[in-house]
């Protein structure tokens, strides 16, 4: 999968003139690519459309016109995009309670470093986490990470050719786990195979 650059992006005007066909699309994109595990623990896989909007919208936020701060912002997200040979999520850790989510953010410190994903008949892949920053400390975890799952070819090739996934989180204060992925969420992150 390509890296955005400049001229992948819309103008702030041309972008809000298109922005709610542009969301409907990715939010329709975006359902087969979310995977709860559990009821507290939500990966959303990543890809070149999901963070063409995520950039679309910081400029949007932020006012960002400027050619500066739009290579910024693709230096910040570019990274997001799996290139082929692995898979790459967004991380959610949700309790909607801010003193039950303060409790289990203090127990899940780690957890980034736990979640898997499995082409059946193959070993787990486990997720490389956070490596543009550290997002815990001794006393917590943070509510979000970044994460990459990186594949062998054979891996790869087994996928491709229909293999099913599975994926899980292994945490001494949180288990769960999706096996086999349902088949429009196996399709969805299979493409991202290149």
């Amino acid at each position: 999968m390509s890296k955005l650059t400049r001229a992948d992006l819309l103008s702030l005007e041309a972008y809000a003139e298109q922005r709610q066909t542009f969301r409907n699309r990715v939010l329709e994109h975006k359902k087969h690519r979310k995977i709860a595990l559990g009821d507290h623990v939500t990966l959303l896989f990543e890809d070149r459309l999901t963070i063409q909007y995520q950039i679309q919208e910081m400029l949007r936020v932020e006012r960002i016109f400027e050619a500066a701060g739009i290579e910024d912002e693709l230096a910040a997200y570019n990274p997001l995009i799996p290139d082929g040979a692995n898979l790459k999520a967004t991380l959610l850790i949700e309790y909607e309670d801010v003193e039950e989510r303060k409790i289990a953010l203090a127990e899940l410190i780690g957890l980034e470093d736990r979640l898997w994903i499995q082409v059946i008949g193959f070993e787990q892949v486990w997720a490389i986490a956070d490596e543009d920053m550290d997002r815990e400390n001794e006393e917590k975890t943070s509510s979000v990470h970044f994460l990459r799952f990186e594949f062998t070819p054979d891996m790869i090739a087994a996928a491709q050719s229909g293999a099913g996934l599975a994926v899980g989180v292994d945490h001494s204060h949180y288990q769960a786990d999706v096996s086999p992925l349902p088949e429009p969420n196996r399709n969805a992150l299979v493409a991202d195979f290149a």
